[in-house]
Formats: structure tokens, C-alpha cells, sequence
């Protein structure tokens, strides 16, 4: 019984040391880290970070298996990260440090998403793109899934609107301010219009191809993101997924592979999905 409680008094001991300046040292940083969640949150840094734990625990791994060659190459790559990491989280650094001069570092949004109806938003996507392809004007659609598309979301016009076959056609109209560019869909809203997106330079596209198609397939070479093309001279339906086209669908075929696609993406508000989204 003593052996039992000398652990738990040593650990009560090391708690009331605890002062005030400590709690308050704990509360800031603890602040601090939640606030840099929500700046790589939606980007693709996240997938970065997954990478370099990767690596850490291979790492470790090595050396509690005496693998020293293989400890030896992961401490080296390890060395270059240092070096290699504020270029690769260029862009988070530039947008945490604007947030920070304007004030808005503190003012971000909830950290959790509301609950997702998956099942109405792949309808209201089918149900727009097939009176788009009717009416021959073209569009790009670009669904988010785990890969965050936040950089992208910003080269466009922030709208936050919820995701409806109309509110999608109407955005698409021609010689309308938003029509040109993608549209980018986060959960069930549309997160952003008049986005501009990467070209793929895969050099075995066809000639057929135009902008529009080719901007689709490149953020699906970028990112695990889905993209529906409409296309404005023949009103053909295209979804892109990890740079392949497939091409000529039809509104049931559309909305089965969307499902398909789609099903595998957990929605909701739990900590892992925000954490380990794109």
C-alpha cells in the first residue's frame, strides 16, 4: 500500500509547486498552439507536418532497433528539414505574419465544422451540372476533401454560401463578375468563386483540351481535391480525380462516381478530422 500511494504524493508534491506565473505560462502557449492549428488548418501543411512525424518516428525507430545506416540517412534528412522547412511553409509564415500586422492572428474562426449532408450535396452539384451542360456554358467545379485548399481559396472572391444547384448556375452565368475561374466547395458551402487554379503540365493531354479542363486537372494533381468540368463548347461533363480525366458523363454517372468518391470522407466536428485535414 505504500509502494502504491509514494508515486501519487511525489506527483501531488510537483503539482503544488505549480505558481501562478506557471499556469499562465501553460495558458499562453497553450493559446498559442490552438491559433497555429487554426492558421495551417485548410492548407496543405497539414499533410506536411504528417510527413515529418513520419520521419520522427522512423527515426526513433531506428535507434531502438540499432539500424545505424538507416539512422544515419534519417538524421541527415532530418538536418536538411531544419534548413528546408521555412521554404516549405512559406506561405503559412506570410499569411500568420499578415494576420499578425492587421490584427487578425487572434480573430480567427471555430475551430470545429458543423455537420455535413454529403448525400444533398452531391445531388445539388449533378442537378447544376447537368442544367449547365444543357445550356453549353462552362464550368469548374472543385470539391475539398482531406487536402485543404485554403491558398487556392484565397486567389478567388470569399462567399461562404450554402452549396445549391441554382446559387452553382447562377455563379457560372455568362458575362456575370464570378464566371470565370473555379468555384471551390468546402463541406456543403461554397467556400469561393473566380478562383484561380494551377494548369497541369502533363504533356500528354490532348489538344482538345482547354484551360478550364486543364486547370481541373491540375489541382487534382496537387491535391486529393475533385473537380467537375463543364465544358462551354460541347456541354460535356468531366470529373478529374488525381490528374485523370474521365470524360463524356452523364447525370446518374456523375452521381454515382461523386458518391463513390466522396463516401470514404468522414464529416463532422471531431478533433482528428479538423487536425488532419488538408
Amino acid at each position: 500500500m505504500e509502494q502504491f500511494w509514494l508515486p501519487n504524493l511525489e506527483y501531488l508534491k510537483t503539482v503544488l509547486k505549480l505558481n501562478l506565473s506557471s499556469v499562465i505560462d501553460i495558458i499562453i502557449v497553450a493559446f498559442i498552439m490552438y491559433k497555429l492549428m487554426l492558421l495551417i488548418k485548410g492548407t496543405r501543411a497539414v499533410q506536411l507536418l504528417k510527413g515529418l512525424a513520419v520521419l520522427l518516428i522512423a527515426t526513433s525507430l531506428s535507434n531502438i532497433f540499432n539500424l545505424y545506416t538507416m539512422n544515419w540517412l534519417l538524421r541527415q534528412a532530418m538536418t536538411a528539414l531544419v534548413v528546408a522547412l521555412p521554404v516549405v511553409f512559406q506561405p503559412e509564415l506570410r499569411r500568420a505574419l499578415e494576420k499578425l500586422g492587421r490584427g487578425k492572428f487572434l480573430a480567427q474562426g471555430a475551430l470545429f465544422p458543423g455537420e455535413i449532408d454529403q448525400a444533398r450535396v452531391i445531388a445539388e452539384i449533378t442537378r447544376s451540372a447537368t442544367v449547365l451542360s444543357k445550356n453549353k456554358m462552362g464550368a469548374l467545379i472543385v470539391l475539398e476533401r482531406e487536402t485543404g485548399l485554403e491558398e487556392h481559396i484565397g486567389t478567388g472572391v470569399k462567399i461562404d454560401g450554402i452549396a445549391s444547384a441554382e446559387f452553382m448556375v447562377n455563379i457560372f452565368l455568362p458575362k456575370t463578375p464570378l464566371h470565370d475561374g473555379a468555384i471551390i466547395i468546402r463541406g456543403d458551402r461554397v467556400a469561393a468563386a473566380a478562383c484561380f487554379l494551377p494548369l497541369s503540365d502533363n504533356p500528354h493531354l490532348t489538344t482538345e483540351l482547354g484551360t478550364r479542363h486543364r486547370a481541373g486537372i491540375g489541382i487534382t494533381e496537387q491535391s486529393d481535391a475533385v473537380a467537375g468540368i463543364i465544358s462551354e463548347e460541347t456541354g460535356t461533363i468531366s470529373l478529374a480525380v488525381e490528374g485523370v480525366l474521365n470524360r463524356y458523363l452523364d447525370e446518374t454517372t456523375l452521381q454515382d462516381k461523386l458518391t463513390s468518391l466522396l463516401s470514404n470522407k468522414k464529416t463532422g466536428n471531431s478533433l482528428s478530422q479538423m487536425w488532419f485535414r488538408r
